[in-house]
């Protein structure tokens, strides 16, 4: 009892694994008890049991295990996890639950398997009773075969899978124990209830008896299909609909049920293949071709016997295919015959798909054999066509057909005809196309009129079957000419045909008939001779119909767009009788009579007559042959008076428009027009009238018709004016259904016309004809003289790029609709070839492909069979093209794809890649197949040859035909890496093209999921990019259903990949917009596909496209998502070189192509690598040029792949080329800085160093481009990036690349000031000072400039930062600096220097011809010379003032703007507006003052325009028209209801403001030809606005982050500008600034503001060229803004704050900071962030959600422990005393504790300076903290160390804040004090200390080096903010001014602030206190 006691205290999951029985007993029914109340499947509860659940069923203890079943079986129930168990669980219930005695064991264990099948795991589930099936323990199998055949009873077919259950039956037959056979028996007649007669042949071999008994329990069974009673989760919808129905009565429900039936099994499918190949005869091939018939036949019956095999397994059957073929089409013996169509029927029905392959090549031969009488051997070949035919499509198979309709033999035509009706009847109305009928219904309809009755009725059969496939509606406008007896006789055809796939019950009979052995129960086959073959069962399936074939010339068009169906108006001729009769009767008599008068008025008036009459006729009533019979009487066409002939021309033309006009009538006419058409007077009428023939009788007849006519004469003025129109006509009417040959003959005859007219009229219409048929046209003139052949491609050329106009006649209402869905069709097809291809006069190569070269071929000596393949290449390329019938050459070249030597297959590669030459469908599968193979090849050269085959051959064939079938899936199973990279890379770049695909691409997916997994790198990446391109079709559910069968280590790394995969899964094409829309594009096209293989084979072709116009005209650049991220991660991560090179090697071009090949349009790829024609390339970067800004979002998605391949060009030679890459760089960069796009480090590392090589150019046009781009580059790269680049050009052996790089850092530097130099200026100085010493003279003027630059830019400085000089290059230096200076007027002095400095003559730039530096390009003359700004200004101002256009509303540019400042001066003059209108913003602004040029009201039709131009001009560089500009906007700023206008503006207004401050800083300040005055005013007027503007809160608030940043950048420096104090009344000026930088300071967006100003600190600190003064005054803002904290701190936007505190950590560290000259910065720093703790305590650390990575600055950790620390300090009361009066004091016992450590530190050896330093900040701190009782015990020395200490840290402190230049003046620039407001804050007793040394200072009593004081915002803090003066009391210090007075004259005289440190001390506590004191 006492174990009892220990396990039954234990959870429940461990009594269910603990080692007693009894315990794990009570487990199970406790978990069983939980299971049945827990209601959530998703309850955590079942997570505990997820492991345990096999031990549940697997339980040692008979007793536990029941009861663990049934806990179990609760669990696999209710809980949502159970699924995951369901492989160890049922493995464990086989194994140890079906072998127990036990019944309900049992029951209970196979529940459980039906239980995880209704959760979704019934494959897991089948194949653990499968695998049970092979245990030796028979009660494990009767249990197996028991749930199986439940689980089948209950779920049905649908949901177990019977292909694997039936492959193991037939071994349960034939166990030992009856319990397994009777088992096996019950399973055998549930299956056969479910799949009927499908399940006979896997039982064939089982014993006869017990195949007796399964007949007789089949037979008993009811003929109903059984329904599924038991159904998933996820059929509960079924599950509801079968309860209801049982409810109802399950008998009436069954004959109302609408439940979709179970899928129909084929037979097939159950099959297991059979290997036959290896089984032949050793000597088959030579029996087969044995003298003796008797060995032959031996073969042949040894061949039939394994034939029978009804599945047999793939392999190469070609050698054995060709052997029969021979004895069908060659053996005497019809017996052989016979014999050889059964084994052929039998090798097609065993391959079905896979025998597809070898189709084409027995049809023709079975079809010509079909001339045997005897019925034996037409019924075995109607057999095997029959079933060759279900292993192929209509389409690959229909030329062979229709090559023998027209066969004389009559047999021959009958069977063609009755196999197309046995064939049509397993097609559908997708399969059986209108192309298939229109090619196949016109030899019908002449085997209709055959003499034989035979091919008559088999002629009705056809077309009776076909009507019955498509509808009569589909059929019938092929059958208009048939007479109604006829037509009866093909509707009762229709009607006697029954379609195989009508309720299946044929296709089931046939396909039983082919599997079922003669069995004495089976039910006999509808129809013996047609039932040989597997049902057609993918028929209807395929909804897009197999490929499109290429269509007859009659049905031809530019691309898709066809001749309407309606029916052609035909007409006997009439007697001329008859004519006048006919025509008396519609036309007045007069009009008769007068027709032939002698009399040409009395004829004209007639033919007026005549004319009206005709107007007035209805087209019914219209007798047109009699009219025109009528124009025609003499005189006729022979008609003397012009008058009277063109109204007999133009009235033949509305006859032709009005009436029902026949070939008849045109007959009549077409000659007279013929002959007119080159008269001066009647021509324009002729053509007419033969434009109106046409669209009657159609262009191709009439063309005919006339060009035969013209020809026939010898006027070469008809000729040429027919040529003429003929152009003309092709383009108005399209070029549907031209007899191409016809007119390439009368053309070539044109083209010898002695008549230069003639001859140009026919060269214009080739070209018109290139643009519908493209470059194969011109194969057609290669003979013709070299002259006249120029001629032709000057033609063709022309017309490049052109696309064919729309056509806009010859079409018909009628047609229209069938127009759209023959388009759809075609575009359904997936590609397929275009039409052009039909219309080239093809030569039946048959018979040149003799025996001898096919045996020549497979010789085996290779050289034998290169002899074999030279010799089919030659016969191929003399044909030019050939027809599709080429015998055994596909099967022979086939065999060279694979052969060994590798030249071979590249020579069987080139004869495959013309196959332009004839038509490839039919040749997919033999030929197409063989090519993937070579993919795999191991040379590279191969491989490419291989996949450029292939890619020819899929643009003629679409994509289709290859995925059809099991032929591709085959071949990704080869583990060949290389072929399988090759094919899914291949396969993921067609897949997204297509709309649809056929359902045996999912056989790809298997093989698709293992190379996911291959361990080669390259076949892992093809698979996951094709992963997705599988997925847009097959869809997600299908791939992630198809992981099922994968291993458990592999499924989830595929199920992750197929989940990603999803993420980036395409669209798929959109189908086309509309029918009629499509038809109409597509007639718009250029001609496809087709065309374009044609274009290599013309040997001269100049016009030699890849791709044909059609193609050009789609994007260049293709949108790759993360394209240009991929690459830069693939170059950082070293997968791919890097872009470094001193010369291109191949492989950096080889990688280039294959970079480029996914993002650039092929033909482009290979425009721009074409090795030998560089007009290719300029032509290619032409069209880069055109498409930038259509495709600007492309091109800068490749724009790293653009400028790497601009930089292989900068290493050709080819000027040509060269110019036009600079070209394009000039116009790709402005307009990427438009779009304020930047270049990224790897787009600039990669092309900026190759540019720079190409300033060294000898060229100076290649000079000046090179620099213009160089300038444009700064604009998207930055200047200090590129400055490193040039550094590096300086030290090129190119001496002119030396000169150029150092005047173009001469550029940079004055354009950008000091800042650009990188690394650092005195390193980047140093290095150009180098090259004064240079041996050319050109280096050395231009390193000489560039220093002079950087001399006007920092003075004398450079002479510092240039370092050591020889003599004579100083001496260089010095007088090029003295020339310069006496020329200079525009550069400032720096700010701090002194005045004599300042009063020193400005500098200008040398005149050297060499100093180009100061040049801007050539290229951009509105951009004028920097250093000329003044000349051009003064010029400017000297003539007289005019409106140039006004620009766009005004958008300001800062880089431009800062860096050329003549371009503000190019802005109109002012214009005054109106105040009063300004808010009403439909009104116009009149103008008030000036005159304003007529564009201007275009632009101000708005107020914010209006605004928009007037801020624009605040920015000018003229001085009165900026001021002007400043002063209507503060009009408008002073009135408080018009100052909202500017709400919207501010940012802008502040910007123009600030760019005026640079540009007086700059520029004004530094030209002594402008009025010191005017300049005031200006600064007066910008102050004046800006207090104005941030007097008014909510518009000040309105400033963004950056723009105060600047602002205040502006107005410091304008503080620090020592030339201020120059102009008159400059203090005051600088007291105004004082004061707007506090309205800034306090009216600002508070978060705004204090961002800028740490961004400005960081930045000043940053700048090693900046004055020191700048930095402080911007910490003096930081301070006052510190002291504003408290009543801000609520609008502050904390998280930005710290994000800007924690990016300048990040700049400078601690260490850093106090590496600084002076430790303010760290003092404010700290300052601030202890004011934000103090103000919001532990919350600031909530505060820091903007940091990404806070390891990256020591923010965290410093707010951390100043909160910790304020915690500690918490008891704490301020000295500041509040309203309420708090002490803040800290607690004596803290305060104790706090000096003491502080005081062990200072006596310990170590931490001495760190414990003073602590101290002395400590006393900062607490002022009034007693240091008496720490110091009473010491001794005296220690006590003098101590003060001695700190003293000197006060003054170290103080030194450092204090370091000032010795010899500059520093003006004033403090508030004045009575500007500040009062407020009542108490300030430290550090404050009053600063105070006291001011006044000192004002006194003369303060030893100190300045000669003036500096306040407010220049004093530096001391101790604590000195930013707190500002806020001091004028009455305190009034009242406090006498005993500062006495102090300071205590200590006037004392060289030292005291006379000894306890003196100092002493005397500072008693001032300080005598303050506080004064304060009360």
């Amino acid at each position: 009892m006492g174990d009892d006691s220990e396990w039954m205290k234990l959870p429940i999951d461990q009594k269910c694994e603990h080692k007693v029985w009894k315990a794990r007993l009570n487990g199970y029914e406790e978990a069983l008890k939980l299971f049945q109340r827990i209601e959530d499947e998703k309850s955590p509860e079942w997570g505990k049991y997820l492991g345990l659940l096999k031990k549940f069923v697997t339980d040692s203890n008979a007793v536990a295990q029941l009861k663990g079943l049934e806990a179990a079986l609760a669990y696999v129930e209710k809980a949502h996890l159970a699924g995951k168990t369901s492989g160890e669980v049922v493995s464990g219930v086989v194994s140890k639950v079906f072998n127990q005695p036990k019944a309900r064991a049992k029951e209970l264990g196979s529940d459980i398997c039906l239980m995880y099948i209704e959760i979704e795991r019934a494959e897991v589930v089948q194949d653990e009773l499968i695998k049970g099936l092979d245990n030796k323990n028979p009660k494990i199998v009767v249990t197996c075969i028991e749930t199986l055949r439940k689980a089948l009873s209950e779920f049905g077919s649908k949901i177990i899978t019977l292909k694997p259950v039936v492959k193991v039956l037939p071994k349960q037959f034939e166990s030992r124990e009856k319990a397994v056979r009777d088992e096996a028996k019950l399973l055998s007649v549930e299956i056969y209830k479910w799949i009927r007669d499908a399940l006979r042949p896997p039982l064939q071999g089982i014993n006869s008896v017990q195949l007796k008994e399964l007949e007789e329990e089949w037979v008993k069974l009811p003929t109903t299909a059984p329904k599924q009673s038991r159904f998933l989760r996820s059929q509960q919808a079924l599950k509801a609909k079968f309860e209801q129905q049982q409810a109802a009565g399950g008998d009436e429900a069954d004959g109302d049920n609408d439940e979709e039936p179970a899928p129909q099994v084929d037979p097939y499918e159950l099959l297991e293949p059979v290997e036959i190949l290896s089984k032949l005869p050793k000597d088959f091939y030579d029996k087969i071709e044995a003298k003796k018939w008797q060995e032959r036949k031996e073969a042949l019956e040894a061949l039939e016997t394994l034939a029978k095999n009804p599945k047999l397994e793939n392999g190469d059957y070609g050698d054995l295919v060709r052997a029969l073929k021979k004895v069908i089409g060659k053996d005497a013996n019809v017996m052989l015959v016979t014999l050889a169509a059964k084994c052929l029927a039998g090798l097609a029905a065993g391959l079905r798909k896979k025998f597809g392959t070898y189709a084409g090549h027995v049809v023709p031969t079975i079809l010509e054999k079909f001339k045997e009488k005897k019925p034996q051997v037409v019924q075995a070949l109607q057999e095997a066509i029959d079933a060759v035919f279900l292993t192929t499509t209509l389409q690959n198979i229909s030329e062979d057909v229709l090559g023998v309709m027209d066969n004389k033999n009559p047999s021959i035509k009958q069977q063609a005809s009755l196999f197309l009706a046995r064939s049509f009847r397993h097609c559908t109305q997708a399969t059986l196309p209108k192309s298939m009928l229109k090619a196949f219904c016109p030899a019908f309809l002449k085997q209709v009129n055959d003499s034989a009755p035979e091919v008559r009725d088999a002629a009705y059969e056809a077309l009776g079957t076909a009507m019955k496939v498509v509808g009569e509606k589909a059929v019938n406008p092929f059958l208009a000419d048939l007479d109604k007896l006829k037509l009866d006789k093909i509707k009762e055809s229709a009607d006697k045909v029954e379609l195989l796939g009508k309720k299946g019950g044929a296709e089931k009979k046939a396909a039983a008939a082919k599997v079922a052995p003669p069995a004495k129960v089976a039910p006999p086959a509808e129809n013996p001779a047609r039932s040989s073959g597997p049902p057609k069962k993918a028929s209807a399936a395929k909804s897009g119909g197999p490929p499109k074939k290429g269509k007859s010339a009659s049905a031809l068009s530019a691309k898709g767009k066809k001749v309407p169906e309606t029916k052609e108006f035909i007409e006997t001729e009439l007697s001329i009788e008859v004519c006048e009769e006919k025509s008396a009767a519609v036309l007045p008599a007069s009009c008769m009579q007068l027709l032939d008068s002698a009399n040409w008025k009395e004829r004209l008036a007639s033919m007026e007559e005549f004319q009206k009459a005709v107007e007035q006729m209805d087209k019914n009533e219209m007798p047109c042959q009699a009219l025109v019979r009528m124009l025609a009487k003499k005189p006729g066409w022979k008609e003397t008076n012009f008058q009277v002939m063109q109204m007999k021309l133009h009235i033949v033309g509305l006859i032709a428009q009005k009436g029902s006009f026949s070939k008849t009538s045109a007959f009549v006419v077409l000659d007279g027009l013929v002959d007119k058409i080159g008269d001066v007077k009647c021509g324009g009428k002729a053509k007419e009238g033969l434009t109106a023939t046409a669209e009657a009788c159609s262009l191709p007849w009439t063309a005919e018709q006339v060009v035969s006519m013209v020809f026939a004469q010898k006027n070469p003025k008809n000729q040429a004016e027919t040529l003429n129109w003929l152009s003309n006509a092709m383009k108005e009417f399209g070029f549907t259904g031209i007899n191409v040959k016809g007119f390439i003959n009368n053309v070539k005859t044109a083209l010898g016309a002695t008549n230069p007219a003639v001859r140009t009229a026919a060269i214009t219409l080739l070209g018109v004809m290139y643009l519908y048929m493209g470059a194969p046209l011109r194969m057609f003139f290669e003979d013709e003289k070299p002259a006249l052949l120029k001629q032709i491609d000057d033609e063709f050329e022309k017309m490049q790029g052109q696309s064919p106009p729309a056509a806009f006649r010859g079409t018909k209402k009628g047609g229209a609709e069938e127009d759209g869905e023959e388009a759809d069709e075609q575009e359904e097809d997936g590609g397929g070839a275009p039409d052009i291809m039909d219309l080239l006069p093809r030569t039946d190569v048959s018979d040149k492909i003799t025996q001898d070269m096919v045996d020549k071929m497979a010789d085996k000596n290779w050289k034998i069979r290169k002899e074999g393949l030279d010799e089919v290449a030659a016969v191929i390329s003399e044909a030019k093209f050939i027809q599709p019938s080429i015998g055994e050459l596909p099967m022979a070249l086939k065999g060279r794809l694979n052969d060994s030597n590798k030249i071979l297959v590249r020579n069987g590669l080139s004869i495959c890649f013309s196959p332009g030459y004839w038509t490839l469908k039919q040749h997919v599968k033999s030929l197409g197949m063989p090519i993937i193979t070579v993919l795999g090849d191991s040379k590279t050269n191969v491989r490419a040859a291989a996949m450029t085959t292939l890619q020819a051959w899929v643009e003629q064939t679409g994509m289709k035909d290859w995925l059809e079938g099991e032929d591709l899936s085959e071949e990704l199973k080869r583990e060949n890496p290389f072929l399988r990279q090759e094919v899914l890379g291949w396969l993921a770049e067609k897949l997204p093209t297509m709309r649809t695909v056929p359902s045996d691409l999912m056989l790809c997916v298997p093989y698709l999921f293992i190379c996911l997994e291959d361990r080669n790198g390259d076949v892992r990446k093809k698979a996951q990019d094709a992963l997705p391109t599988f997925m847009m079709h097959l869809g997600y559910e299908k791939m992630l259903k198809a992981t099922g069968k994968l291993k458990p280590a592999s499924k989830e790394p595929v199920s992750a990949l197929l989940e990603k995969a999803r993420a980036v899964m395409p669209a798929k094409p959109a189908p086309p917009p509309g029918k009629a829309g499509a038809a109409k594009s597509s007639s718009n096209g250029a001609p496809t596909a087709k065309s374009g293989w044609l274009g290599v084979l013309g040997k001269k072709a100049p016009v030699t496209k890849a791709k044909d116009e059609e193609d050009r005209s789609g994007v260049i650049f293709i949108l790759v998502p993360n394209g240009k991220e991929q690459r830069i991660k693939e170059e950082k991560g070293l997968k791919v070189l890097k872009w470094n090179f001193q010369t291109p090697r191949d492989e950096y071009v080889d990688q280039l192509k294959t970079q480029m090949s996914t993002c650039f349009a092929r033909w482009l790829q290979e425009e721009l690598f074409h090795a030998s024609d560089f007009q290719r390339q300029v032509k290619a970067i032409g069209v880069m040029g055109e498409r930038m800004e259509d495709e600007l979002e492309g091109t800068v998605s490749c724009l790293d792949l653009i400028l790497k391949w601009f930089t292989l060009r900068f290493f050709e030679t080819n000027s040509t080329v060269l110019m036009k890459v600079l070209e394009y760089l000039k116009q790709l960069f402005p307009t990427l800085s438009r779009e304020n796009y930047h270049l990224n480090e790897y787009e600039a590392s990669s092309f900026i160093p190759y540019l720079i090589l190409k300033v060294g150019e000898s060229k100076d046009v290649v000079r000046k481009d090179v620099r213009a781009i160089l300038t444009m580059l700064c604009k998207v790269y930055p200047a200090s990036k590129v400055f490193p680049f040039l550094m590096d050009g300086t030290k090129s052996k190119n001496s002119k690349q030396r000169a150029e790089c150092l005047e173009e850092l001469g550029c940079l530097i004055e354009n950008y000031g000091m800042n650009v130099c990188q690394p650092t200026p005195a390193k980047s100085l140093k290095e150009i000072a180098v090259h004064i010493g240079d041996r050319d003279n050109s280096v050395r003027n231009a390193a000489l400039n560039t220093v002079v630059a950087v001399y006007n830019v920092c003075g004398d400085q450079v002479y510092k930062l240039i370092g050591n000089l020889s003599e004579k290059e100083m001496s260089m230096l010095e007088e090029r600096v003295k020339r310069s200076a006496k020329k200079t007027t525009t550069a400032a002095p720096p700010p701090n220097r002194q005045a004599a400095e300042r009063e020193r003559p400005q500098r200008d730039h040398p005149s050297n011809p060499n100093a180009t530096f100061m040049r801007k390009p050539a290229q951009q003359p509105q951009e004028e010379v920097p250093n000329k700004l003044n000349q051009a200004r003064a010029q400017n101002a000297e003539r007289e003032h005019s409106h140039p256009s006004i620009p766009k509303e005004f958008q300001l540019d800062l880089d431009m703007i800062e860096n050329d400042h003549t371009r503000v001066s190019e802005l109109p003059d002012l214009v005054q507006h109106k105040l009063e209108e300004l808010l009403e913003p439909i009104m116009m602004p009149e103008p008030k003052i000036r005159s304003v040029s007529p564009h201007f009201d275009d632009l101000h039709n708005s107020t914010a325009s209006t605004i928009n131009f007037v801020i624009s001009q605040v920015a000018s560089g003229d001085i009165n028209t900026s001021i002007q500009a400043l002063a209507q906007i503060d009009e408008v700023l002073r009135q408080e209801d018009k100052a909202d206008a500017m709400s919207g503006h501010i940012d802008q207004f502040l910007i123009a403001t600030f760019m005026q401050l640079r540009l007086i800083y700059n520029t004004h300040m530094a030209d002594d030809r402008l009025d010191k005055k005017d300049i005031f005013k200006l600064y007066s007027c910008i102050i004046g606005n800006m207090l104005s503007l941030f007097s008014m809160e909510s518009l000040a608030r309105e400033a963004s982050m950056g723009v105060l940043k600047d602002l205040m950048h502006g107005l410091i420096t304008l503080m620090l500008d020592a030339r201020v104090e120059d102009i008159e009344d400059g203090q005051q000026l600088i007291r105004s600034v004082n004061l707007l930088v506090v309205r800034v300071l306090e009216k600002s967006d508070q978060t705004n503001i204090l961002s800028a100003l740490l961004v400005l600190l960081q930045d000043s600190l940053t700048t090693s060229s900046g004055s020191p003064m700048f930095s402080e005054l911007v910490m003096k803002c930081l301070w006052r803004m510190i002291r504003l904290l408290p009543e801000t701190i609520n609008s502050i936007n904390l998280d930005r704050i710290l994000l800007d505190v924690h990016n300048f950590m990040k700049v400078f560290p601690k260490e850093k900071l106090k590496q600084l000259k002076s430790d303010v910065p760290h003092r404010t720093l700290k300052t601030l962030l202890h004011t934000l703790c103090k103000l919001t305590g532990g919350k600031i650390l909530d505060h820091m959600s903007m940091i990404e990575n806070r390891n990256e600055s020591e923010l965290e950790a410093h707010l951390r422990r100043v909160v910790k620390h304020s915690g500690n300090f918490s008891g704490m009361k301020s000295d500041r005393g509040s309203e309420k009066g708090q002490d803040d004091r800290m607690s004596k016992a803290k305060v104790s504790d706090i000096l003491s450590e502080i005081f062990k530190k200072i006596g310990s050896k170590e931490n001495t300076k760190e414990g003073l330093t602590e101290l002395y900040e400590y006393k900062q701190k607490y002022s009034d903290a007693d240091l008496e009782p720490f110091l009473r015990n010491t001794s005296q020395f220690f006590q003098s160390y101590v003060e001695r200490g700190l003293r000197m840290i006060e003054s170290e402190r103080e030194g450092k804040g204090r370091i000032q230049p010795t010899s500059t003046v520093i003006p004033q620039h403090g508030l004045d004090s009575g500007s500040v407001p009062l407020n009542g804050e108490e300030m430290k007793p550090a404050v009053y200390y600063e105070r006291l040394k001011i006044l000192r200072q004002r006194q003369g009593l303060e030893n100190n080096s300045r000669t003036r004081p500096t306040t407010s915002l220049l004093s530096k803090p001391s101790v604590a903010s000195s930013t707190d003066m500002l806020q001091s009391k004028l009455s305190q210090l009034k009242e406090s001014r006498e005993s500062h007075f006495q102090q300071e004259q205590s200590h006037s005289h004392s060289p030292t602030r005291s006379s000894s440190p306890a003196a100092n001390l002493d005397d500072l506590k008693k001032r300080l206190e005598r303050i506080k004191s004064n304060r009360q």
